[in-house]
C-alpha cells in the first residue's frame, strides 16, 4: 500500500468512528484483525486488553457506542508509511475530561490487520 492510501484508510476510520457507523468501521478491518486497548483491559480483564476477529471487535465497539453516545475523536496528527499509520487524537465524551490518545494501525492489502491504542 502507498502512504496516501493508508492515510485514506485512517481518515475513513475516523469518519466511521465519529458517526458510530459500526458496519463501515468493521469494513476497514481484516476478518481476523487483532485490537489492543487499555480500556478493553479495564472493562474486560479476561481479554488482557486484546480481542481478535470482527465479531469481537463489533461487540467491543457496539458496547462503547451504546455506553458513550457522545464519543468523538478529534485528529491531531497522522503519520503513515507503507504498512502502518500512527494516529494521535483527542477523545471527547460529554462530562469527561478530554483524553490524549495514540493509536497504530497495521495495514496489509488495504485492510487493518492490527490496531493498538496507547493512553494514560
Amino acid at each position: 500500500m502507498t502512504t496516501q492510501k493508508n492515510l485514506s484508510i485512517a481518515h475513513a476510520w475516523f469518519e466511521a468512528f465519529n458517526t458510530h457507523n459500526l458496519e463501515k468501521l468493521l469494513s476497514l478491518y481484516d476478518l481476523e484483525a487483532a485490537h489492543f486497548s487499555p480500556k478493553l483491559k479495564i472493562r474486560h480483564p479476561e481479554t488482557n486488553g486484546l480481542v481478535k476477529g470482527q465479531e469481537a471487535l463489533s461487540a467491543w465497539w457496539q458496547e462503547a457506542f451504546e455506553r458513550l453516545p457522545s464519543l468523538h475523536y478529534k485528529v491531531t496528527s497522522l503519520t503513515a508509511n507503507s504498512d502502518r499509520v500512527f494516529m494521535e487524537y483527542t477523545r471527547h465524551v460529554d462530562n469527561e475530561d478530554a483524553m490524549l490518545v495514540a493509536e497504530v494501525l497495521e495495514i496489509k492489502e488495504g485492510l487493518i490487520v492490527a490496531s493498538r491504542v496507547y493512553h494514560g
